[in-house]
Formats: C-alpha cells, sequence, structure tokens
C-alpha cells in the first residue's frame, strides 16, 4: 500500500512539473492522455487495485481516484487560463479604433399595411364613420348564419375556414362585427370594421391571415346611387380623380343585389398587362344593398331601413398602391422590403 501511495506521489509531482512546463493547449492535451488515458501508470494502478487485499483496496482506491479527479480539474483548468490569456492578448493587440465613427439604429418605419389602413380609415372618417371592432374568434352564427350562409348554403364552400371548435371560428371576414354592433345599436349606422381575418389559403396573392376592412351604413331611403357615390370617393381619394371605375353584377349571401367594383390598371393604365390578365381593368372590392334576411337577423325591421356594405382586402390595396407583386412580402420582416415605405 504504500508503495502504491509513493507511486501516486511520484506521479503527481511529475504531472505538476509538465503543466508547469506547457506552453499551448496541445501540450496539455498530450499531457492529459500521457497521465489520464488509458494507458496512463495511474490507470494501471487503477486496474490492479483488485489485486490487492481488501482491507488496502478501498483507501488504495479512494487515493488513487482522488489523483484522478486532481489531475482533470488541473488540467481544466490550466486550459481555461491559457484561453483566457489568448483572448486578453486578442483584445491588447487589436484595441479599438476610437477615431471610427459609432453604429447608429436605423429608424423604424409604419408597416405599409398599417400606412394603407390609416389612410382608408382616415378618409371614411371625413365622411362621417365611426371605428367599431370585434372578436377574431368568432361563433359561427355571427361569421356565416346572421349573414344569410346557413350550413347547407353552398357559400359556405367560399370559405376555407379555421374552426376552433363546433361553433367557434377564427373569423374569414370582419362581417360579424356589424351584425354584433346592429344588435346592440339602432339605425342611424355609418360604421368602419378594420381587423385581421383568416382562411386556409397561401400563394403568391393570399395569406392564411390579412386584413379586411368592412364598412356598412344604415338608414331610411339608402340606394345603390349611394353606394356608388361612396366608393367612387374612395377610390379617387386612394388612387387619383382619373381612376376609371366600373360596378359588375356578382352575388354575396348578404347583399343584394350585389357588385364588385374594378379600376382601371394602375399598372398599365388600361393598356392590358400581366397583372390585370391583358384585360385593363383590377378587382378592388365588393359591395352590394344589405339582404333583407340580413337586418332581420340583426333585429331590425327591413321594411323601414335600408343599408349598403362594402368589403376590400387591406393588403391588395398596398399591393396595387406600392406595386407590389407578392403579398408574401409583406410578412417576411425584411428591413430592406419594409425600408421604402
Amino acid at each position: 500500500m504504500a508503495a502504491m501511495n509513493d507511486e501516486c506521489a511520484k506521479i503527481r509531482a511529475e504531472f505538476d512539473a509538465e503543466v508547469q512546463n506547457a506552453g499551448s493547449e496541445n501540450d496539455l492535451f498530450q499531457i492529459k492522455s500521457q497521465y489520464l488515458g488509458r494507458s496512463s501508470r495511474l490507470t494501471e494502478i487503477i486496474k490492479s487495485l483488485k489485486t490487492l487485499p481488501p482491507e488496502q483496496r478501498a483507501q488504495t482506491g479512494k487515493t488513487a481516484n482522488a489523483l484522478k479527479n486532481s489531475l482533470q480539474q488541473a488540467i481544466d483548468d490550466a486550459l481555461e487560463t491559457m484561453r483566457q490569456a489568448r483572448k486578453t492578448q486578442a483584445i491588447t493587440e487589436q484595441a479599438p479604433d476610437n477615431t471610427l465613427p459609432g453604429r447608429s439604429r436605423q429608424p423604424g418605419t409604419l408597416h405599409p399595411v398599417t400606412l394603407v389602413t390609416e389612410k382608408i380609415t382616415a378618409i371614411f372618417a371625413s365622411l362621417g364613420f365611426s371605428i367599431v371592432d370585434g372578436p377574431e374568434i368568432e361563433l359561427d352564427f355571427f361569421n356565416f348564419e346572421a349573414l344569410n350562409i346557413p350550413k347547407d348554403h353552398p357559400a359556405r364552400a367560399m370559405h376555407d375556414t379555421f374552426y376552433v371548435s363546433k361553433e367557434q371560428l377564427l373569423r374569414t371576414h370582419t362581417s360579424p362585427v356589424q351584425v354584433r354592433t346592429m344588435q346592440k345599436m339602432q339605425p342611424p349606422l355609418r360604421i368602419l370594421c378594420p381587423g385581421k381575418v383568416y382562411r386556409c389559403d397561401s400563394d403568391i396573392s393570399h395569406t392564411p391571415m390579412f386584413h379586411q376592412i368592412e364598412g356598412l351604413i344604415v338608414d331610411e331611403h339608402i340606394s345603390f346611387g349611394d353606394l356608388k357615390g361612396l366608393l367612387t370617393v374612395l377610390i379617387h381619394r386612394l388612387f387619383s380623380e382619373n381612376t376609371s371605375i366600373r360596378f359588375r353584377p356578382s352575388y354575396f349571401p348578404f347583399t343584394e343585389p350585389s357588385a364588385e367594383v374594378d379600376i382601371q390598371c394602375v399598372m398599365c393604365q388600361g393598356e392590358g398587362c400581366r397583372v390585370c390578365s391583358k384585360t385593363g381593368w383590377l378587382e378592388i372590392l365588393g359591395c352590394g344593398l344589405v339582404n333583407p334576411v340580413v337586418f332581420k337577423n340583426a333585429g331590425y325591421d327591413p321594411e323601414k331601413v335600408s343599408g349598403l356594405a362594402f368589403g376590400l382586402g387591406v393588403e391588395r390595396i398596398a399591393m396595387l398602391t406600392y406595386g407590389i407583386n407578392d403579398i408574401r412580402l409583406f410578412y417576411e420582416n425584411d428591413v430592406r422590403f419594409l425600408s421604402q415605405f
């Protein structure tokens, strides 16, 4: 046992001397292999413990394992000391140039979707509209049934819906806000409903989440002429007074009659291009007079009031305003793209 202890002490003395003289991390790794590797003297001592008498085995094993742990810690400490010294030397040799200009932070800008939303809401605010909001997780009743889209209605196929539960879903348009507002308030109404909506669709012109702005006027004797006049003002203020407009008959369950509104292509000025499919026209929004069924579901008497409604996609307006051909650019958070606005 005494011979074993003497051998351990000798190993420690030789190890300390070699670590003291090590000039690099590579030297330390070689020392580690020499003293702690499979063929090291210390490993041989540990392997030979089984040949010792039981009364000596425990004490000698304790001494050998303590030496092993001590050598490992010494190697780790020496390596860390060398690494810190190297870092300090690098900092000293490459001191920062205090004459260089500082790095400035790039100022943020409003997102193009936000810019267009603010512009549209400002236009309607100047026309006497109030801004209203509603939940994004909506009941099936408000999103579909109250808008004359019952469960067996074919128009349901037009909406690829994210369902949260059997009766709850992520709203596919902001029209439910109009129904909720009508249930709470009596006419006359003049409201605008901007917000996020969700549909299962994704390509260069569609995203699963996008922004809509829908408007509603309810009063006595509202006509399609009122609707055409209102949307003409909107489009001329958004684009220019010279923008040509046309109304095409269409179908929406919640309006009757219904129409889609086209504007002269802002890319080719009506000459025909890839963006407008060579037609010279771009579809920009849907609109119509409120269906009497919707008034009944909201608690209004369709014999006493009439109304107009419209809805548009903010991203589509932004794409036309800024000449953007891929809707996904709005959501990639590329600073090079966003800084242009």
